[in-house]
């Protein structure tokens, strides 16, 4: 996927003041951000995280999944260590959009699993795409990274375009009563790694 780079400017957090990079996708003109804390010129591999836009949990503090408390613990992550990098992606619901996911949202209210609810609706269980993430890393003089993710289609797919996942770094926050069958189902269905006494792995 295409990006150009657009502008950069600073962005005072809770957790640091980190610099905001912009991006736009050329065939569609989605917009992405990266956020970036400390030295981007050393050859250490820089603690990372791919982050698909959650509004519902991002902004919204719902409870019906992980995303905004991984949100928050990735930046929390880069800052304790002084030095990272965070890609935002806008891309809602693993793809399918702000309404669809809610549609989505009133099947799972019905009994259906997070994976059900989308392919009822006709869609893939999961329609992301992390191309784009190549060509924001490469502006950024990033190649080499330490992937905070629980999900193995997220280093699979850096590797497959040309970035380096040196280790992956596990990211269990958030499990509460409202999303423990959403959580369960990422383990069973997409073959997260959620077990919580796994240690970090090297890849």
């Amino acid at each position: 996927m295409a990006v150009r780079y657009v502008e950069t400017c600073r962005l005072p957090t809770p957790f640091g003041v980190f610099d905001m990079h912009g991006f736009e996708e050329l065939e569609t003109g989605k917009e992405h951000v990266a956020l970036t804390l400390g030295a981007l010129d050393s050859d250490e591999p820089m603690l990372a995280r791919t982050h698909s836009e959650c509004l519902t949990g991002d902004a919204l503090y719902s409870m019906r999944c992980d995303c905004g408390y991984q949100l928050e613990e990735a930046l929390r992550s880069i800052a304790r260590e002084g030095r990272g990098v965070l890609l935002y992606l806008r891309q809602e619901g693993r793809g399918i959009g702000l309404l669809n996911k809610i549609r989505a949202y009133n099947l799972q209210d019905q009994g259906a699993d997070t994976v059900e609810a989308n392919e009822r609706l006709g869609f893939a269980a999961d329609l992301r795409d992390y191309s784009m993430c190549r060509e924001m890393l490469a502006h950024l003089g990033i190649t080499r990274v330490r992937l905070m993710t629980n999900n193995p289609r997220k280093v699979a797919a850096l590797g497959s375009y040309g970035v380096e996942v040196v280790e992956r770094v596990s990211l269990h926050v958030g499990r509460n009563p409202h999303n423990e069958g959403y959580l369960d189902t990422k383990q069973s269905k997409l073959g997260h790694w959620l077990q919580t006494h796994q240690d970090d792995d090297p890849v």
